[in-house]
């Protein structure tokens, strides 16, 4: 049973543990004034943190891998405001020694409930060619275990497993509270665009040990995958519209929002623009929400600045529900 998780390492600063992680990433570096050292990547279902192994490491660089589980031995300490472990010893993990539910971050929901949620969602549609369109998803059996369970990426938001059903549930909700204040945008083409923007990422990603791109994903990505797959549905659907098709494409294409942000074109119906702005606003707020949640758990106080998040500008954040609040019970 796994004892130390990341998101308690403020609580062993300055201590030694001995426990089991899954190894994300590892690299044999030189060092500026010569020699060699290991910098890892080591992973649980709290976070990731940032590893050093500085001398007697030809044996683990040999036998770990990236992607499998590791035992490890070192101490906690805090660098730069983040912490790390300096590696002493690290070995492989027999298969016995490990509960793959300590090593993958999870939705703190229920997926039943959830995938119950988006199905409701998709109930309402009041155009029946958008609702046989994301049923052909929903009830595919591989797409649909996939859906469940895959992220909505390996970092910045959603980065656990449910991610991204839980992120299309929270877009779902927000699309139906905006939709009376934009007329001109159809709220089930709104709504068919949440459920399918991201179902590449279905592909795009594998979360079996650690949350990390398959080659496809790496190769093609998750907007052309999508592309592919609701084209190979498409054409299943006897007398499905083109020009609806057409549409639906358009949304996926531009959900990124800007050519630099990777989206291949920009929005240019009312559905799409509204889209491309709602995701951008829920991801980021929910990158907003576990950088505050990481602040708190690693002792920042709520007068303090978060760490600079480099996906947002390189902006720091004040937690200001918090700050006033605290300054209610003084």
């Amino acid at each position: 049973m796994k004892e130390f998780f990341i998101g308690d390492a403020a609580k062993f600063e300055n201590k030694s543990i001995e426990t089991f992680f899954v190894l994300a990433q590892i690299q044999k570096r030189e060092r500026k004034q010569g020699g060699a050292y290991l910098a890892l990547q080591l992973a649980d279902k709290t976070g990731t943190f940032d590893g050093r192994m500085w001398d007697g490491f030809d044996e683990a660089l040999k036998e770990c891998a990236a992607g499998g589980y590791v035992k490890v031995r070192g101490g906690i300490s805090s660098y730069q405001g983040r912490y790390q472990i300096t590696v002493q010893k690290m070995r492989p993990a027999a298969e016995s020694e490990i509960d793959a539910a300590d090593y993958l971050p999870t939705t703190t929901r229920d997926v039943v409930e959830m995938w119950a949620e988006l199905r409701g969602f998709v109930d309402g549609f009041k155009n029946a060619e958008l609702k046989r369109l994301v049923l052909a998803f929903l009830d595919d059996p591989k797409i649909a275990a996939d859906y469940k369970h895959a992220p909505a990426a390996t970092r910045l938001h959603h980065a656990w497993i449910g991610g991204l059903l839980e992120h299309v549930c929270g877009l779902l909700k927000v699309a139906q509270a905006l939709a009376p204040f934009y007329p001109e945008a159809d709220p089930d083409l709104v709504m068919t665009a949440a459920i399918l923007h991201d179902i590449g990422k279905t592909r795009e990603l594998e979360w079996k040990t650690s949350l990390k791109y398959t080659l496809e994903g790496q190769l093609v990505g998750h907007i052309s995958i999508a592309m592919g797959m609701l084209r190979e549905k498409v054409q299943g659907l006897p007398g499905f519209p083109e020009r609806l098709r057409v549409v639906v494409e358009h949304i996926i294409l531009s959900h990124h929002g800007k050519f630099e942000y990777g989206s291949p074109k920009l929005p240019m119906t009312p559905e799409a623009i509204l889209f491309s702005m709602i995701d951008d606003l829920e991801a980021k707020m929910q990158a907003v929400r576990s950088e505050f949640a990481l602040h708190q758990q690693s002792g920042g106080e709520a007068d303090e600045l978060t760490d600079k998040m480099y996906a947002l500008d390189g902006r720091a954040f004040l937690n200001a529900r918090r700050y006033l609040d605290e300054a209610k019970e003084d």
